[in-house]
């Protein structure tokens, strides 16, 4: 395929970005969107000019590392898939494909494609975790009964991988749906109920400061979470802080 690439390049944090453009030809259906990138950074290279940066790790739907906005939208065209998965199968000869970083306050631009996600990590510090008995007189986790639908939903919501397609999907760059499967995770079980209160009132005051739009209720988040992330979670996380809200 011959393909017209417009991609973002921006020096660092600091600098104003822009469009531009790289045609690219010889690139084979059975490659993936990645794959791609690196023979376009390959000519760059060879040319002696400044290759593009994206992040990018297992390079298997599992690090979340690897978020492009392509064509705008998150991970691109096809569903429940990350943009390592993505294959250029799903594109076709003369195509312009449009690739840009995740758009939101808070994911900003480090260079290039690169964003800085840390503050999904803070908002995780913040109350993402459980007590844990290390006196040496621990209980195993097998010892304490749960419903198998609790387990269950508890499991669908720490399939979570924290890529931010959720946010770069929201017109408000909400951070509802991330938080809520990892409040969710923890309050569907038994372990979880010691810090439940703290947990989810801590979680989303840590959204909140790092500068998360409110959720828009369009349900554009989960379409577009290539783990397919239930709505459910943000109905459980309101209620969750409700509760907490009560009691305090």
């Amino acid at each position: 395929m011959n393909l017209t690439l417009k991609i973002w390049r921006q020096k660092d944090a600091k600098s104003q970005g822009k469009i531009v453009d790289y045609p690219i030809s010889g690139i084979e259906d059975d490659m993936s969107f990645l794959e791609m990138l690196d023979v376009l950074n390959e000519e760059l290279i060879n040319k002696g000019e400044e290759p593009v940066v994206f992040d990018h790790d297992c390079r298997e739907g599992i690090c979340g590392t690897c978020s492009l906005q392509i064509n705008g939208q998150p991970h691109g065209p096809d569903r429940l898939i990350t943009v390592c998965q993505l294959h250029m199968r799903s594109f076709k000869d003369g195509d312009t494909i449009f690739i840009e970083p995740f758009r939101a306050k808070a994911f900003p631009v480090i260079k290039d494609l690169m964003i800085d996600r840390s503050a999904f990590d803070r908002i995780q510090q913040a109350g993402g975790y459980i007590s844990v008995n290390t006196s040496g007189n621990t209980v195993d986790a097998n010892a304490i009964p749960i419903e198998k639908e609790k387990a269950d939903d508890a499991f669908a919501a720490a399939t979570c991988i924290g890529c931010g397609a959720c946010v770069a999907a929201c017109k408000n760059a909400s951070a509802m749906l991330f938080t809520s499967a990892k409040v969710s995770q923890f309050a569907l079980l038994p372990q979880g109920q010691v810090e439940a209160t703290n947990r989810v009132l801590a979680m989303v005051n840590q959204m909140d400061e790092e500068g998360f739009g409110n959720c828009t209720n369009t349900g554009a988040c989960e379409i577009e979470c290539p783990k397919g992330i239930s709505l459910e979670n943000i109905a459980r996380m309101n209620r969750e802080y409700l509760k907490a809200s009560l009691k305090g």
